[in-house]
């Protein structure tokens, strides 16, 4: 049986300073215009379960914030909004974690981004050991963000020689279609460069209406280490090390 929230003013569902919750078969809803509307926000919890659902809002379909460790996220259909986001991490210097994170199975449509992290320059500690795995994307504008240069729009953000740490991000088995012009983008620190990000079997074209087109999607690289892509992954992503197979 699904359980439905609608047009809810804010956040729908929030999952904070919370342990052991399993929500399944939510039915969440609210129009593709409206602010804050975040379809669940996880924050200052641990060992959460969330599936087999249906969520399409104006903002973060489901919102990871810190403090959260031993998430896990499978079967999701998500669309309109703005994907499944860690972060952001590290607003006015703060020090915040989230670890532990899988997201599996999950399809979305019509997007703003698919799976992001996002963190503000200045901040401290980290997010690590993150997984996302078997994903569909359909129409999506940026299907894979690491942005570590979260700024309000309008205004001027500058560099710091601090930045939330972003390390072992695994992408497995990611395909569809992107309506943008960058399908990859890795926005790293300068002061603090991701590492340890693997690629493996990616396939995003440029597409609407479920048709691929002729474009070439592209890539975005900015201070990104010791990491590497397996099998085939397009657009190509030139700061990571082909691994080779033998």
């Amino acid at each position: 049986m699904f359980k439905f929230s609608v047009d809810s003013r804010k956040w729908h569902i929030s999952i904070e300073r919370s342990s052991s919750v399993h929500a399944s078969n939510l039915n969440i809803k609210a129009p593709e215009d409206s602010p804050n509307t975040d379809g669940i926000h996880i924050q200052h919890s641990t060992n959460v379960t969330i599936s087999s659902s249906t969520i399409k809002t104006g903002d973060d379909c489901i919102g990871i914030g810190d403090g959260s460790k031993y998430i896990n996220i499978n079967r999701i259909l998500c669309g309109p909004g703005h994907g499944i986001s860690i972060g952001s991490l590290g607003e006015n210097g703060r020090r915040e974690t989230v670890e532990y994170v899988t997201v599996r199975r999950a399809s979305f449509y019509t997007t703003g981004n698919g799976v992001r992290i996002k963190t503000w320059q200045g901040g401290h500690e980290y997010a690590r050991h993150i997984r996302f795995e078997h994903i569909s994307f359909s129409r999506v504008i940026r299907p894979i963000i690491i942005d570590q240069y979260s700024c309000p729009p309008y205004q001027h953000c500058k560099n710091y020689s601090t930045a939330v740490e972003v390390s072992n991000i695994l992408y497995n088995d990611l395909r569809g279609t992107t309506s943008g012009e960058i399908a990859v983008e890795l926005s790293c620190s300068e002061s603090g460069p991701c590492k340890n990000i693997r690629m493996k079997d990616i396939q995003l074209d440029y597409g609407i209406n479920g048709k691929i087109y002729d474009g070439h999607p592209k890539s975005h690289c900015l201070s990104v280490v010791q990491s590497w892509d397996e099998g085939n992954v397009y657009p190509n992503v030139p700061c990571l090390t082909k691994k080779l197979s033998y």
